[in-house]
């Protein structure tokens, strides 16, 4: 490729990877993975917290992302730096769980969110329905040219963005506060090392998931050694915030018997905020919040199926562009897997199940922060981890704990990701070891 060719593809910003962050990060979570947390947990304060500790959870992850990143500008996440850091198969082990479920199943769970606020607005639209084609025409406007799906990914994260400020604005400052105290008080300290407290950082996590999304198209961002690491940081931060200030105002809002257990806090929310017609409105718009997630997703997860298509010859079809650049056939994979999730799971075990494999995907990945500083201690490094050793040590420590917990209080979805890698384990080994080894 020549270097203008090189300069044609760098056709992602900072700001839209900034974007690409925030919108992948800011999906249904936010909006529903509340009243899940309130079953468990009735502290204002413990709740708070939570939100506190994801955040300082994804900022120390993308603190390590982004030396990697820096280090390796190359497509593909984590399957790219943990074949380089320890070994192939560990490598394709995390490309399969992105493949097969990593973003496919977020992308299918902010369908079903989408569905079910579309549906709260209008009754009669089937909520799969409108997911379905939701999903498809999204991934039909990727397969367009990069720019103008940078453009779509910019468009819809702005407007997201200003809507979540109006819903902050309004709730914080136009609304009759609730009976709910936000001060520690002498049982949160036993709350915050609890079960509960454990399996619900499980969905805050799970919230904050997406601040590592600029990684997975390295290849096309304009100075990747300086951009990414900004990117990763800067749309974690934002998140961070929006997150903090969401939460406060749906628990300052609305009492906790209306949102606990409930799908829809946002709506239910909104219905405290504006009204029963300002919630409907809301609602409709929620609904179309969660268009740029889908989108981000949409965009970021055919870049590991097309560079894993580069790598195995075997697979070679899913790296192939259309006359527009983009990774045809990796989409339409995507796409297909994303159906029959759609059709087939439910919300809170595709939450789960993806918050145990998510979870040991990435911290493996900053496990691989000192591993690669100890194997390559010469190699450039663009960008070093802020607070190392701290932070990635935060991090891992953190995951562990998530890890145990999902494995203890959700055995069916644990095995479930377990299952997975060894789906994967087995492709490796039949197919892609003396393929990875040639090449």
């Amino acid at each position: 490729m020549s270097l203008d060719q090189q300069q044609h593809s760098k056709s992602i910003n900072l700001f839209t990877a900034i974007c690409i962050v925030v919108a992948n990060m800011i999906g249904i979570g936010v909006f529903t993975s509340l009243g899940f947390q309130l079953e468990g947990i009735k502290s204002g304060f413990a709740l708070l917290f939570l939100w506190i500790v994801g955040g300082v959870f994804s900022i120390c992850g993308a603190l390590a992302y982004g030396e990697l990143g820096a280090a390796m500008p190359r497509s593909g996440g984590e399957y790219y730096y943990l074949s380089r850091i320890y070994h192939p198969i560990v490598g394709f082990l995390s490309g399969w769980i992105s493949v097969t479920v990593g973003f496919a199943a977020p992308i299918a769970a902010s369908g079903m969110a989408l569905g079910a606020y579309f549906n709260s607005v209008f009754p009669m639209a089937p909520p799969k329905v409108i997911a379905l084609l939701v999903v498809v025409g999204v991934s039909l406007i990727h397969t367009t040219t990069v720019k103008f799906g940078s453009y779509f990914q910019q468009v819809s994260t702005i407007l997201k963005v200003m809507l979540i400020v109006v819903v902050i604005g309004c709730g914080l400052f136009f609304t009759q506060p609730q009976e709910l105290t936000f001060l520690p008080s002498g049982t949160d300290f036993n709350l915050i090392f609890s079960s509960p407290f454990a399996v619900s950082l499980v969905y805050v996590t799970y919230s904050y998931s997406g601040w590592n999304a600029a990684v997975y198209l390295a290849s096309e961002v304009e100075k990747p050694e300086k951009n990414l690491p900004r990117s990763l940081i800067i749309g974690t931060l934002i998140v961070m915030g929006l997150y903090l200030l969401l939460n406060l105002t749906f628990l300052r809002t609305t009492p906790i018997s209306e949102l606990a257990g409930q799908l829809e806090v946002g709506y239910i929310a909104a219905n405290q905020i504006f009204g029963s017609s300002g919630a409907k409105l809301m609602g409709l718009l929620i609904s179309f919040g969660l268009i740029s997630s889908i989108s981000s997703m949409v965009l970021a997860g055919p870049r590991v199926t097309q560079i894993i298509g580069e790598d195995i010859p075997v697979f070679k079809v899913l790296a192939k562009k259309n006359s527009q650049g983009t990774p045809f056939y990796a989409i339409l994979l995507q796409l297909s897997i994303v159906i029959v999730l759609l059709i087939t799971s439910s919300f809170e075990a595709v939450i789960t199940y993806l918050g145990f494999t998510l979870n040991l995907s990435s911290f493996i990945t900053v496990l691989g922060v000192f591993v690669y500083r100890l194997r390559y201690p010469d190699a450039p490094r663009p960008y070093q981890t802020w607070g190392y050793p701290i932070t990635p040590i935060i991090f891992l420590l953190i995951s562990v704990w998530i890890l145990a917990f999902i494995l203890m209080n959700k055995p069916v979805e644990s095995l479930a990701g377990i299952g997975t890698l060894f789906i994967g384990a087995v492709v490796y080994l039949l197919v892609a070891r003396k393929q990875l080894k040639a090449s």
